[in-house]
């Protein structure tokens, strides 16, 4: 009986040294692993250092320690507002990211709209129209623009009242009669065949027309009548 619990003991103080050698071995490897990282760190610092103090040694004549200095800290007192620009740097790249497919689409329906207006003779009307615009300004003056600037409201409201449906239809009659007038002089005119003509109904009807019409032209009071009715309508 003695003899089992004796090496009960031993197992246990087996364990028990096992498990302290594989703590040991474990410590030794952690302890190898913490001086070779040591080391590493010690050749990328000194490489570190060494570059760092090359690149100082080429700028020095144009920066110093305390420049340097000062920017570390202002780049550490900006911390909050560099990274807020940051983020609105990816919020940017995002959003450029979103919209660069509806950009192509866009940019290729203008392309095919171009296209269309090409086709349709808007860049040829427009590039004739230029050589108008280049006649009306080599063809007028300042002064004639600004007395086209304070007769303007005059000018629309007479073409307002000439593009009438029934100004418009009286001078389209009086044209197709000029145009179809076909008149020839046969036989002697007269004096006495004149002033015959003058006693006839309708010569008459012309005359007082062109008389009452030439009044109603002459008479200063006519004409601003005229133009109030003109600008209430």
């Amino acid at each position: 009986m003695e003899t089992k619990d004796i090496q009960t003991q031993i197992n246990d103080i087996n364990r028990k040294l096992d498990f302290i050698l594989e703590e040991i071995e474990h410590q030794k490897r952690s302890r190898l692993e913490k001086e070779e990282l040591k080391d590493d760190l010690m050749i990328i610092g000194k490489d570190l250092y060494d570059t760092t103090v090359m690149e100082l040694d080429q700028i020095s004549e144009y920066v110093s320690t305390q420049e340097i200095l000062a920017l570390g800290k202002k780049l550490l007192r900006n911390v909050t507002t560099i990274s807020n620009a940051i983020e609105q740097l990816e919020s940017l790249r995002d959003f450029l990211t979103d919209f660069a497919p509806i950009s192509r689409e866009s940019f290729r329906d203008l392309m095919l709209r171009l296209e269309e207006f090409d086709k349709k003779g808007y860049f040829d009307f427009l590039k004739e129209f230029s050589a108008v615009i280049d006649n009306i300004v080599t063809s007028f003056s300042k002064e004639d623009v600004k007395a086209l600037a304070d007769n303007i409201v005059t000018i629309l409201n007479t073409v307002k009242n000439l593009t009438q449906p029934d100004m418009l239809h009286t001078v389209n009659n009086a044209i197709s009669i000029y145009k179809n007038l076909d008149i020839e002089i046969t036989g002697k005119v007269t004096l006495f065949s004149l002033l015959k003509e003058l006693n006839s109904p309708e010569l008459k009807k012309g005359l007082a027309f062109a008389v009452q019409f030439l009044k109603n032209v002459a008479n200063p009071r006519n004409g601003k009548e005229l133009k109030q009715e003109a600008i209430k309508n």
